[in-house]
């Protein structure tokens, strides 16, 4: 038998290390990584895709329009990263936001971005079935914008319509991600003293929390602090008691409650 020359040996073991080593090592977002990188990532068991939807809107005078954006992307890598074997999808940052012209809804205040409903189906449909056709199998839509939840329900059935003759991959709607910044983190908020009003619906305390805890420099709080803020400057509900502190009790359950129900519809594929 021939020998195995020891520097080849060696050689072939510190490639096989730096491989393993880059899979090991690499971020969860597909902006991050090359086709080469991704591939490795799913034949390594990373078959789960996780898809954000943001939105670009005016969040008031005190809140960056990427609001929505940067949220979605950073919790759906906590909550990537918390899976262990999901990759996290670029951000769709353009979505129904009312009518262009005349203006309505959020397209009254500058810098609010919308496209009309069929052409976001379209896109967020074809952006699943991209990563589906990738090698995932699931893909979960994360949308931080109640607005457009029926859209993601009807992507969600034309998808399982166009797979259904061989459905190795499904898409699936996360309710459980924007739900959980409903009613659970509002009531978490009122036992420490918030009142509905502080709280709001958009853009108040608990919207502007969840922002300072998750990236305080789209948050101008010398802004938020002024004075109470109402319809007119694009906000329901208070700002001035925001905090970071607050905005960690609304990440905890979104991301708990997303892990959750991620994991309940893997081991159940439903």
């Amino acid at each position: 038998m021939r020998r195995f020359a020891p520097w080849l040996f060696a050689a072939c073991l510190a490639a096989a290390a730096t491989a393993a080593t880059a899979v090991t090592q690499a971020g969860v977002q597909l902006d991050e990584l090359t086709w080469t990188e991704l591939r490795a990532r799913i034949d390594a068991g990373a078959t789960t895709a996780l898809l954000p939807v943001g939105g670009t809107e005016q969040s008031g005078p005190h809140m960056a329009l990427g609001k929505h954006n940067v949220r979605v992307r950073l919790l759906a890598v906590r909550i990537a990263e918390r899976l262990g074997n999901a990759l996290v999808a670029p951000v769709l940052a353009y979505v129904p936001e009312g009518s262009i012209d005349p203006p309505r809804q959020h397209m009254r205040w500058p810098g609010t971005i919308s496209v009309p409903e069929p052409a976001f189906e379209a896109t967020l449909e074809a952006a699943a079935r991209s990563l589906c056709r990738a090698g995932f199998q699931n893909v979960f839509l994360l949308g931080d914008h109640g607005g457009y939840a029926a859209s993601l329900e009807r992507v969600v059935a034309r998808s399982a319509r166009a797979t259904a003759a061989a459905p190795r991959c499904r898409v699936h709607a996360l309710g459980d991600y924007y739900s959980a910044a409903q009613q659970p983190y509002q009531r978490a908020l009122a036992a420490r003293g918030l009142t509905p009003a502080e709280i709001g619906s958009h853009a108040g305390a608990a919207d502007t929390s969840l922002m300072l805890a998750l990236d305080p420099t789209l948050v101008r709080t010398d802004v938020a602090a002024t004075r109470p803020r109402d319809a007119a400057d694009g906000v329901n509900g208070d700002p001035r008691r925001a905090s970071a502190e607050l905005g960690r009790l609304g990440v905890e359950l979104i991301v708990d409650a997303s892990v959750a129900a991620i994991r309940d519809r893997l081991l159940n594929r439903k």
